[in-house]
This record gives structure tokens, sequence and C-alpha cells, in this order.
């Protein structure tokens, strides 16, 4: 199954340009309008999704390098583990992994992640993200359909 990581290598390729781009040719937190629900708006993230300890004072950099060293390295093992049937998680497993190494890559050259995706309605935005996020989620969603598909009927009930 190892033949998906090229969707791996494909999202952090992705991931990647696009924050050089956003961070060549947006200025620091100054959105540009795109629609009336979405902007281009360049941010530093030194936290976890929404911003989780971002105000920790640099120790998390470390600790979150270090899960996503790890997270990726027990997705690569299941990766290697699935069968050829199982190609939905396999397409998860590879999008997440893709997702874990763009935004490792950011923390630990530059200290914080990049993220310049934001989507807001009425006011209130969503917190701002990148390809690599879109990855990851866009992964476990995936993984979450894959799961339901395979439970067996008895399981199902149970809960």
């Amino acid at each position: 199954m190892l033949r998906w990581l090229w969707l791996t290598a494909a999202v952090v390729v992705l991931d990647l340009l696009t924050k050089q781009w956003a961070s060549a040719q947006l200025l620091y937190a100054q959105p540009l309008e795109v629609t009336g629900f979405f902007n281009l708006t360049l941010l530093h993230n030194t936290g976890a999704a929404f911003s989780f300890l971002g105000e920790a004072g640099g120790w998390q950099r470390w600790l979150f390098a270090v899960i996503a060293v790890g997270a990726s390295i027990a997705m690569g093992i299941w990766l290697m583990r699935l069968q050829p049937h199982e190609r939905l998680s396999a397409i998860g497993l590879a999008l997440i992994i893709g997702g874990a190494v763009g935004n490792l890559w950011d923390r630990v050259t530059l200290g914080y992640v990049v993220d310049f995706l934001d989507f807001h309605l009425g006011g209130r935005h969503w917190p701002a993200f990148n390809i690599a996020d879109i990855g990851i989620s866009l992964g476990a969603v995936l993984l979450i359909i894959d799961s339901f598909r395979h439970a067996p009927d008895d399981q199902i009930r149970d809960q």
C-alpha cells in the first residue's frame, strides 16, 4: 500500500509551495479579500490546531514536532499493513501523513506553521489554515467513513 505515498508527496509539495507563495506575496495579518466569505491572510501559528498552546513560550514547537513524527511513523506502519482492498483507508492515511509532514517542516524550520486560508461569515472567522490542514482533515474524514463501511452490523447496533 506504499504506492499511495505519491499522494503524501503531492500534499507536502502543494502545501510548501502555497505557503512559500503566501509568505512572499501577502502582508502579515493583512487580509486580501477574495470573496465575501474568503480572504487570504498570512498568519503564523506557533501552537497546534486552533492555536492551542500558541503562547506557551516555545517548548510546544518541539512537543508538536515529536508528536507529528511519531504519528507519521505510526500511520506509515498502518499504511504498510493495509490490504489492497483498503484503498479508502490508504488514501486517508496518505493525506494525513502529507499534512503532518508539511506542518512539521514549517514547525522545525520556521518555529511556526504558516496559515493563510481565512473563511468568514457574518464577522466571524474560522481559524486560518493551510493545505496541510486540509490534507489532515480530509484524511481523517475518509478514515471515519471507511470505519463505518467496514463495521460489523452487530457492532453498529450495540452502540
